[in-house]
């Protein structure tokens, strides 16, 4: 069975994109909102969440710490724009496996991926 990743990213872009990289190795399952994402968990078993930071209404950070009340061994990796350093650091003390710094070439997110699929 294929693992199932969820992609959480307000830019339908980055979504496409993230679909196109993935959707031939792994399950994608999208959703532009931290709100869709929470549905998504609930509904559906997934194995990584690529999580992007910077969202209206509710951003990647508190997103995560809402995906942990579904999902306690929750695992993300964040997705940043700006890969500032305070973003870094937060995202790492809230518990995420990594982060990517946008925009990435597709080895790299593959990599990331496949690193973090088989560290669980």
């Amino acid at each position: 069975m294929l693992k199932r990743i969820l992609v959480v990213d307000d830019d339908d872009m980055n979504l496409i994109r993230a679909k196109m990289i993935l959707g031939k190795k792994y399950n994608v399952f999208l959703a532009s909102s931290g709100f869709e994402a929470l549905e998504t968990l609930r509904r559906e078993e997934i194995d990584l969440v690529l999580l992007d930071i910077e969202m209206p209404k509710m951003n990647g950070f508190e997103t995560f710490e809402r995906m942990k009340e579904i999902v306690a061994d929750i695992s993300v990796i964040f997705l940043t724009a700006s890969g500032q350093k305070d973003d870094v650091v937060c995202a790492i003390q809230l518990g995420a496996a990594n982060y990517l710094k946008k925009p990435f070439p597709p080895e790299e997110l593959l990599n990331r991926v496949a690193q973090e699929l088989a560290a669980r």
